[in-house]
């Protein structure tokens, strides 16, 4: 995220005030900093519509759905809007961390002190050049992780517990979870309150829904534990591939609950932005990649209302 930059035009866009009034409180049109626009929404009281606090989980037990390009740029874009966002890494490949600009081997301490050793959240979070964007980063100490909770007490839900001790200083909190099934993700799914599972559009990404699913049933029925919502984003989509067309009206037929309207489209500008240490709305935010993010998010966000108005009609 070193390199990211803003011009005052795009910082107008994001806060919704006129590039006048950004030049007149930062001093400069161009070459703003992600640090600027704290500072700016601070100078002209710009808040962000108050919304429930959320944890939200990206999760698919099949890998290479580019769920970590979703979740790593769904983050910074709420920190974008003024909320106060959490990034937690659970992969050990530390992909989350490496979008968000910061180099997971550099850090001796990660989730694992948190759940293993009772290490405070807030010891292992570290800043990001977005002053309401914080992260909890991953490396390679995190692939023992499921090992070493295995003959802990209360195993399931240690995340939960740690994230109660930080509860009111985030709006969001974003997990990025491993393309797996273990008791770390199991961790991940009792503290949720959202799901979002990122898939492609092929026949192959219905083993990994079925199973996710069955998964999710289990914990209904032996911990006691129910997703307030569950979304499933389409990532990668080709409307030029007649196997992606056939693939996405399957995915309208069978889970048609769940679906966004929304895709993502197949988008470079991801593995650019990725290689470049960033978000994509950091490295290219008119991309069509970023506009789809910009979308997914503006539905998630408003499902949840209706869902959050719809249930308070219901108990009136």
């Amino acid at each position: 995220m070193e390199n990211v930059r803003y011009t005052a035009k795009r910082l107008a866009e994001i806060v919704g005030a006129t590039e006048k009034q950004v030049v007149a409180a930062l001093g400069k049109k161009d070459g703003l900093a992600p640090e600027d626009l704290a500072v700016l929404r601070d100078k002209l009281k710009k808040r962000p519509e108050p919304f429930p606090p959320r944890i939200q989980l990206f999760l698919n037990f099949k890998g290479g759905t580019g769920k970590t390009s979703i979740s790593s740029s769904y983050a910074y874009r709420l920190a974008e809007r003024g909320y106060r966002v959490l990034m937690i890494d659970l992969d050990s490949q530390g992909h989350a961390t490496k979008c968000l600009g910061r180099e997971g081997s550099s850090f001796t301490k990660t989730l694992h002190d948190v759940l293993i050793r009772r290490t405070p959240l807030d010891d292992v979070t570290v800043t990001t050049r977005l002053p309401n964007l914080a992260l909890v980063p991953a490396n390679l100490a995190m692939s023992t992780i499921d090992l070493a909770l295995m003959p802990l007490a209360g195993r399931e839900f240690r995340l939960r517990n740690a994230l109660e001790a930080v509860k009111g200083k985030y709006d969001f909190v974003v997990l990025d979870a491993p393309p797996s099934f273990g008791l770390l993700n199991l961790n991940a799914l009792m503290a949720a309150t959202d799901l979002v599972i990122p898939v492609l559009a092929d026949f192959l990404s219905y083993d990994g829904l079925r199973l996710l699913f069955e998964t999710i049933q289990g914990i209904e029925q032996d911990l006691s534990h129910q997703l307030e919502n569950i979304f499933i984003v389409v990532n990668a989509f080709n409307q030029t591939f007649k196997i992606a067309r056939e693939a996405l009206e399957a995915l309208r037929t069978h889970y048609a609950d769940y679906l966004l309207d929304t895709v993502v489209r197949q988008c470079t500008k991801f593995a650019q932005a990725s290689s470049e240490g960033c978000p994509i709305f950091g490295y290219d935010p008119e991309s069509k990649g970023a506009t789809d993010i910009e979308a997914v998010q503006q539905e998630i966000l408003g499902r949840i209302r209706a869902a959050a108005k719809a249930a308070g009609a219901a108990g009136a």
